[in-house]
């Protein structure tokens, strides 16, 4: 495992990355084993060799975004040409994306490359030395594809470079920086609605409410969970077991503070105005659904009652 930053410089990832990273991996894969239902069965390699081939391959781009003091945001990403002869990226594309980019975001810089893979390792540093010259300091974002379904934090891992003294010769080595995942509305928008996407096989409207409930269920025990850690080290802490930390203890004041009043007439109030107006709702929907219904009997009651009076029997009462 790499060993812990010590630059001091605050990540933050937009979900948009990710998003990009997992879209440019899913694409090359299904480039390189296609369905089964889409190849022909004469000339293609067996199942194994398709296997084998998208395990091992990797995808490749540049992450942009802004710094702003010791701040380092990144907002988006896009897609590089790695030449598969000399493992080095195709500078040509680069610099003409960059230009572009340029020309749309003009606030946004270069400020690092991004791959896929369980793990960085050597071959990685070439890449990373080759994007110096654009970033004297570039990050490494390294998104692991492997599903790991144990697994609760985010398959991502932001590294930075720093000069450690090996043998007596200062070498660039990967060090693990920390991140924070920094949202704007319109990202929540659309991360929502990918997660509300209908399922490619044709799932049911039970399917897609047990998937989002689940979801729900999932957020609510994970904030139970995070809330119960939270109030056994205040309690703690009260009890002189750890230290006090006033930096903390104010960060969990102000969270309170930000809290809506629940103890409140003008809140009670509110709620139970509101609580009437759903059950006045579900009441009239009850009231029209079953005059509805009847409406339905009565019209078949006529409907069977006039056939008869045409035959001779009895006539409608009503």
């Amino acid at each position: 495992m790499a060993p812990s930053s010590s630059s001091g410089l605050t990540f933050k990832l937009h979900p948009l990355v990710m998003l990009n990273i997992s879209d440019h991996f899913t694409r090359v894969k299904t480039q390189l084993n296609p369905p089964a239902s889409s190849c022909a069965t004469g000339n293609n390699p067996s199942t194994g060799d398709a296997t084998t081939l998208t395990q091992d391959f990797r995808v490749y781009g540049c992450v942009i975004g802004a710094q702003k003091g010791r701040t380092v945001e990144i907002f988006n990403s896009f897609e590089l040409l790695l030449d598969p002869t000399t493992d080095t990226l195709d500078r040509s594309f680069l610099e003409k994306k960059q230009e572009l980019y340029q020309k749309v975001f003009p606030n946004y810089y270069i400020l690092g490359w991004y791959s896929t893979g369980s793990d960085a390792n050597e071959s990685d540093m070439s890449i990373h030395k080759a994007l110096m010259d654009i970033n004297e300091s570039p990050v490494y974002v390294l998104l692991n594809p492997a599903i790991n379904h144990a697994q609760k934090d985010l398959p991502v891992t932001i590294y930075e470079s720093e000069f450690h003294v090996i043998d007596g010769i200062p070498q660039p080595i990967f060090v693990n920086a920390s991140y924070t995942i920094e949202t704007v509305e319109a990202e929540r928008i659309s991360v929502d609605h990918v997660a509300h996407l209908k399922p490619s096989d044709g799932g049911s409207a039970a399917t897609q409410l047990a998937a989002h409930l689940t979801g729900i269920h999932s957020a609510i025990k994970m904030l139970n969970s995070r809330i119960r850690v939270l109030h056994q080290y205040l309690g703690a802490m009260q009890k002189g077991d750890i230290p006090c930390d006033n930096s903390l203890l104010r960060q969990v004041a102000s969270l309170l503070r930000s809290l809506p009043a629940a103890q409140s007439e003008k809140f009670e109030e509110d709620f139970l105005m509101e609580y009437n107006d759903k059950l006045l709702m579900s009441y009239l929907a009850m009231i029209t659904n079953c005059t509805s219904n009847m409406n339905e009997v009565v019209d078949k009651f006529n409907t069977a009652y006039e056939r008869n009076s045409r035959r001779g029997g009895r006539t409608p009462f009503m």
